[in-house]
């Protein structure tokens, strides 16, 4: 009991001592210049074209308050502050009764935030909980407070507040969810869109309506609480049957939402910044979308998958030149999930990682000729154990194979011996040198994909190979302006060479052996399925795991990387495998459609020359050869009949 009296007179004190503080500090800002609250979410997102793409709450569906419906203005209030009208800005009974049930429950399960503290809250472009940014949104509760009338201030929050799927202000809102205009809004709709601020992507009635028909409820109870509507009008809003429209109009992009996501998230990371709306008027950010291939890459996404519900899939298109994302998809359906898997998530890639591993190759004395035993192998490693990896299908030649045919086959045995035969460092350091800031193990499986990686920064590092050779930073924004026209942030779209572009130009050929019926013998090209579908040339690897699919090919004008699996990491069924490809190949066909076959390809450097080899073997031609491939070498590199590459490297070389 003392305790609960000391805890009391705490209270008291600090009310007494808040509501002096506030006074002083109300006088003070009732004479300081008023903030610009209406630049709050102030933000337009143009594409590479400067065409608009996006407008926060700068968009012509700004409505005055006298024009947005009264079942939403009630529905607000006496959900979110039912004694708007009667604070300066702080609600201090709800944040004493929020503060004493949190304390008896031992949890915070109850805020107690008024309208003009969540449009202070919104003139920020994060909403990070430091000591910094709750004294900031405090000090502009008060100014707001006394700057402009409670009139101004709800209808400004009204037209500023996110009601998920990228639509901020009752205005955009109400045509997005159903079509009309904000005063046309039925009880029913309207208390449904009032429950969506507290957690836009939990509420939203299109990914999650049943909880949105509980806070729904809550919200009618509320207003029947205080006896704004009777228990009929509650039971009636609750049963009336709502048809969603759940697009802008017939031409908007679903997907945009992904984009515009991971723009605002790479917002947050600019230092040049600053950290709220009203200090800039709004900001104009220009970014690297290709609107055009943000449209097919959607397509092949829907059309792809039909009706196959239970798979999610991620993808990205980068310019390998400068490291703009021109195209991003975060997942199948925004309405359904917000969930941005290819900025957000890591996937273990499988045999992508190959081609990291085969430039390391090259680049210690490995060419495309050099030859493994294709067979069964198990490799004795530390502390006495054995690591005995398995080919796709368990397919083996049973004789010396060349690294273009290993890369063709996705071969995992010459993989691992070559790994081994290099050591872990050689593939651990090209990844970082590419820019692939995972921390990577060194295991004798790594080569074969089991560490997880982000997709974006898997774009990145095939990046290196696209460009011949330089790293590249993944970005989405060229350049930020203010509302004055101050350019607050410019892209320098730097490169830095970092690979032997000549190596790389000779990998980037063998990349191609994944879909060349010449390498047809034992087995099969990983995607043989597409000799007769490709038009133009790419390099392109494809990588599986029990739970992921991924295909990453590019050539000098794009990378196009695709993942699919399950979020929970369930296994892939045989026929889901098909899908990365598919999207990857139709995507990248599409936006190329107007080039010619060899437009993205790469010229021959100086110091290299072409040889025609024996294709399986790289051995070169002999009279009793059948088939000729001709492949790339380093000058003086070329295969020789007598080399002792084309026998197996002996197992006591390996480390």
């Amino acid at each position: 009991m003392k305790f609960v009296n000391f805890f009391l007179k705490l209270f008291i004190i600090f009310l007494v001592v808040s509501f002096i503080g506030i006074g002083v500090c109300f006088l003070y800002v009732k004479f300081s210049p008023k903030i610009m609250i209406n630049s709050a979410n102030n933000i337009v997102l143009y594409d590479s074209n400067d065409e608009v793409f996006f407008k926060g709450s700068e968009s012509k569906e700004w409505v005055e308050l006298d024009e947005i419906s009264k079942n939403l203005i009630d529905a607000t209030i006496y959900t979110e502050d039912k004694n708007f009208y009667k604070h300066f800005g702080f609600d201090f009974l709800r944040i004493g009764k929020a503060m004493i049930t949190n304390f008896l429950n031992h949890h915070i399960n109850q805020g107690a935030s008024t309208i003009t503290q969540q449009y202070a809250k919104n003139l920020f472009l994060d909403f990070d909980k430091t000591f910094k940014r709750k004294w900031n949104e405090a000090w502009y509760t008060l100014r707001i407070e006394a700057n402009y009338s409670k009139k101004e201030i709800l209808e400004g929050y009204l037209n500023t507040i996110n009601y998920g799927h990228g639509q901020y202000g009752i205005g955009n809102a109400s045509q997005y969810y159903f079509g009309k205009d904000a005063k046309d809004l039925s009880l029913a709709e309207a208390s449904l869109l009032a429950a969506i601020p507290k957690a836009p992507s939990n509420y939203s009635p299109l990914n999650h309506y049943e909880e949105a028909k509980k806070r729904q409820k809550l919200i009618l109870n509320n207003l029947v609480k205080n006896g704004i509507i009777t228990k009929k009008e509650k039971n009636k809003a609750i049963n009336e049957e709502l048809t969603f429209i759940g697009k802008e109009n017939s031409s908007s992009l679903s997907s945009i939402n992904y984009f515009q996501d991971a723009v605002l998230n790479e917002l947050k990371t600019i230092d040049s910044i600053p950290d709220n709306y009203s200090d800039v008027k709004g900001l104009k950010i220009y970014t690297t979308l290709h609107y055009d291939m943000q449209a097919i890459f959607e397509e092949q996404v829907t059309e792809s998958f039909g009706d196959n519900s239970s798979l999610e899939t991620a993808g990205v298109i980068m310019n390998p030149n400068t490291g703009g994302v021109m195209a991003l998809i975060g997942g199948r359906d925004y309405n359904k999930s917000s969930y941005n898997r290819a900025i957000s998530s890591s996937r273990q890639v499988g045999s992508t990682m190959k081609p990291f591993l085969y430039y390391a190759a090259l680049e210690n004395g490995f060419t495309a000729s050099s030859a493994f035993l294709s067979e069964q192998t198990s490799f004795p490693i530390e502390n006495d154990k054995v690591y005995s990896p398995n080919n796709y299908n368990n397919k083996y030649g049973h004789k010396p194979i060349s690294m273009a045919t290993a890369i063709a086959y996705s071969e995992n045995i010459y993989a691992v011996k070559t790994h081994l035969f290099l050591g872990y460092d050689a593939l651990i350091n090209i990844a970082k040198r590419v820019g692939i800031t995972e921390k990577l193990e060194g295991i004798p499986s790594l080569p074969l994909g089991t560490n997880e990686i982000n997709i974006l920064h898997m774009a990145a590092g095939y990046s290196s190979f696209a460009n011949l050779g330089y790293k590249v930073t993944p970005h989405f924004i060229k350049k930020v302006v203010d509302g004055s026209g101050n350019v607050l942030y410019e892209a320098k779209e730097e490169k830095e060479l970092v690979l032997n572009p000549s190596l790389v130009f000779i990998l980037n050929n063998l990349l191609t052996s994944t879909y060349d019926p010449l390498y047809v013998d034992y087995n099969y090209p990983t995607a043989i399925s597409l000799s007769a579908k490709l038009n133009h040339k790419y390099g392109l690897k494809s990588g599986t795991t029990d739970s992921d699919n991924w295909d990453i090919g590019f050539n000098k004008n794009l990378v196009c990387a695709i993942w699919v699996g399950h979020d929970n990491n369930d296994n892939l069924n045989s026929s889901d495998y098909k899908y990365a490809q598919n999207i990857w190949y139709k995507t990248v066909e599409n936006i190329e459609k107007d080039l010619e076959e060899d437009d993205g390809w790469y010229e021959k450097p100086k110091n290299v020359v072409g040889m025609l080899v024996e294709p399986i073997s790289g051995k070169p031609l002999a009279d009793s050869s059948k088939n000729t491939k001709l492949v790339y070498f380093l000058k003086g590199t070329e295969p020789k009949e007598t080399d002792p590459t084309f026998d197996e490297i002996e197992t006591s070389s390996l480390n």
